[in-house]
């Protein structure tokens, strides 16, 4: 068949999703506000409210899509009180408080911000917040991007409409097709990172998204918070590991008031260090009850992902170490592992041997950073801040090197986001993908692009008439064979892009951020 188009998904997303006409005082939806605030693309470090008071974020709740508030278990700290935990809810206009009955409302009284689009003046009785003046990015370089992020729930174990015509492509057809979903997931992300370092400039975006991507589900946004605070001047120099390590999990109020029957010494020996600087970092430490723990696996413990993220801080992680491994022409074969040398640590006394502070040794020693997490922070970390400055540089032969370490790359993990998109897009049939990262974000990328906006039946889906429409019915190989063989042990490692078909159209037209 003839070869993908270079510009195929990019121009399906167009066509999916054009960007929408923006004038002056254009209102926009509700939904678009939502994800703002989900997402959290604003200015953090300039947030107040309409009153001038600042507000901080420490967690922005969680997104409820029944009745009720539109964010539960919001923890917000206003001027310099204490943080509290509450509610926020979202309106386009102050009237809609009243208008929606939310005052009469018994589920809305702990109600503790109401976030609106543009207002100086509020009638809620609450801490009131206009959007407009704090998004991070122009609202035309947002809208394409909000557009798509308004996700569904999807039921599990039922393929979707498009599964039929996406069975009927080559191997070839659909392993590009997912190709170039995953460089435009590549892209939006890319783009994220560059939005972040305009203002906060390239090392703090990059620790962020790698403190960040220690986060697991529902600790992604303290581990920010702490990378946040932690990544601004003015702080006190660190005396050694111990006391890196102890100024995170301090500031996330992770370090216990009493001394643990086990591990005695070691606490005290963090305390010793968190005394000495508590006072510096008054009204920024976190409330214990930010963090989510239950159901983690002990990998996954913030205590861990802390101590670890306490290596970089005291090593001062520098990008120039990634610039190295990516200018390395000749990478290890296993391309993860030089920058698992970046990244990870030869080893630590304590965390090597104990998955908590209160926990006993292990049976069998494990590192603080483990290949799955390596691969999590390749994909949706350092590669994409790369890719980021690369843009600003204007430079395609480190794009091409970029996208290449990308799809080249081990698969990951699977997990249980990635199992429903495969049943969604590919029905439970077991197709002919290379076993990469790269494939594991592709499929992530149509289900989000797609799959998100419609219901379980795929009403209004555009996925399965796109595919028909460009590839005309039933595909068959170069060997004439209508129906792909079933996967085996996968396709082995993938072939390196020309400069020609590796290239993608600049961000700003389809989307900007994952």
């Amino acid at each position: 068949m003839p070869k993908l188009p270079d510009d195929l998904y990019r121009r399906w997303l167009e066509a999916v999703f054009p960007t929408p006409a923006l004038h002056e005082d254009f209102i926009p939806p509700e939904r678009w506000l939502q994800q703002v605030w989900r997402h959290q693309r604003l200015r953090r470090e300039l947030l107040c409210t309409i009153d001038g008071e600042p507000v901080r974020v420490l967690h922005p709740g969680f997104w409820n899509r029944g009745a009720g508030p539109d964010f539960q278990q919001a923890i917000l700290q206003f001027g310099e009180a204490p943080a509290q935990q509450g509610d926020v809810e979202i309106d386009l206009v102050p009237a809609g408080w009243r208008g929606h009955h939310h005052a009469t409302n018994p589920a809305f009284q702990k109600v503790i911000l109401h976030v609106i689009w543009d207002a100086r003046h509020d009638a809620a009785g609450r801490p009131a917040l206009a959007l407009r003046p704090f998004l991070d990015a122009p609202l035309s370089e947002l809208a394409p991007w909000l557009q798509t992020e308004a996700p569904r729930l999807l039921p599990d174990n039922v393929p979707g409409r498009c599964a039929a015509p996406l069975a009927d492509l080559t191997h070839d057809a659909l392993e590009g097709l997912v190709r170039q979903a995953a460089l435009a997931r590549l892209t939006r992300k890319a783009s994220e990172f560059a939005v972040r370092a305009r203002h906060a400039g390239w090392r703090q975006s990059l620790w962020e998204g790698l403190v960040g991507g220690l986060g697991y589900r529902h600790n992604v946004w303290p581990m920010r918070r702490i990378a946040e605070i932690t990544g601004a001047g003015g702080t006190p120099p660190l005396a050694d590991l111990l006391g890196a390590q102890a100024r995170l999990l301090g500031l996330a109020g992770l370090l216990p008031a009493d001394l643990p029957a086990r591990n005695g010494d070691y606490v005290r020996a963090l305390w010793d260090r968190w005394w000495r600087e508590r006072d510096h970092f008054h009204g920024s430490m976190l409330p214990s009850g930010i963090w989510r723990l239950g159901g983690l696996r002990p990998a996954n413990h913030p205590h861990r992902r802390l101590a670890l993220a306490g290596h970089w801080l005291y090593n001062m992680l520098p990008g120039e170490g990634f610039d190295a491994w990516l200018a390395d022409s000749d990478p290890h074969p296993d391309v993860s592992e030089a920058l698992h040398r970046v990244l990870g640590i030869p080893s630590d006394s304590f965390w090597d041997h104990h998955w908590t502070l209160g926990s006993g040794p292990m049976l069998q020693s494990r590192p603080l950073l483990g290949r799955p997490r390596l691969t999590d922070l390749a994909v949706n970390a350092v590669l994409p801040w790369l890719l980021a400055r690369a843009e600003t540089g204007a430079d395609p032969l480190v794009r091409r090197r970029i996208e290449e370490r990308y799809l080249e790359w081990p698969a990951g993990e699977e997990n249980a986001v990635l199992r429903l998109a495969r049943q969604r897009l590919l029905g439970g049939r077991r197709r002919c993908l290379p076993r990469s990262a790269a494939m594991q974000q592709g499929l992530l990328a149509l289900s989000q692009d797609f799959c998100a906006h419609a219901d379980a039946r795929c009403t209004g889906c555009r996925l399965p008439g796109l595919v028909d429409g460009t590839f005309g019915g039933r595909q068959t190989d170069e060997n004439g064979r209508g129906e792909p063989a079933a996967v085996g042990g996968g396709a082995g490692p993938q072939p390196r892009l020309s400069a020609e078909s590796s290239r993608l159209p600049p961000s700003g037209g389809v989307r900007n951020v994952p």
